[in-house]
């Protein structure tokens, strides 16, 4: 079973969903990061029990060669969308879009399927292929 996957297991076995997963560099240093989500938010107790479990994992099928730090948190309420997972978990809040070639637009995300998104705007609907697609990022209006 690959380390993803196990981690994966974990991870549902606390009721939340593995959101991603990656390897990071940040001042000088390697970050192996796990975010989760969970219906009713995520809080630091979770966190810290889903740290304590895949840490053995890790022992033994560390995700870098050297030194690193892991870290379990949320992926927060403004976060970057990727996989098409991300999408799906993401209905319904704002969005905003970098289209690839520069055009930028804002709106609340209300369809995404394997293939895109379409999201509505002051302007109408939008619709977009992933191929088309930038960055893309969720966003809280205080």
């Amino acid at each position: 079973m690959a380390l993803i996957d196990s981690i994966e297991k974990i991870v549902k076995s606390y009721g939340a969903t593995l959101y991603d997963s990656e390897i990071v560099q940040e001042n000088g240093e390697t970050i192996f990061r796990v975010t989760v989500i969970r219906d009713g938010g995520v809080d630091i107790d979770l966190c810290s029990d889903i740290s304590r479990d895949i840490s053995p994992l890790l022992d033994i099928t560390p995700p870098v060669n050297g030194e690193y730090r892991f870290e379990v948190s949320s992926p927060g309420v403004e976060r970057k969308l990727t996989k098409p997972e991300h999408f799906k978990h993401s209905i319904g809040e704002k969005v905003k879009v970098k289209v690839l070639g520069g055009k930028k637009s804002k709106g609340r995300l209300i369809e995404a399927t394997d293939e895109g998104i379409a999201i509505e705007t002051k302007e109408g609907i939008e619709h977009y292929n992933f191929s088309e697609l930038g960055t893309v990022k969720t966003y809280f209006e205080w």
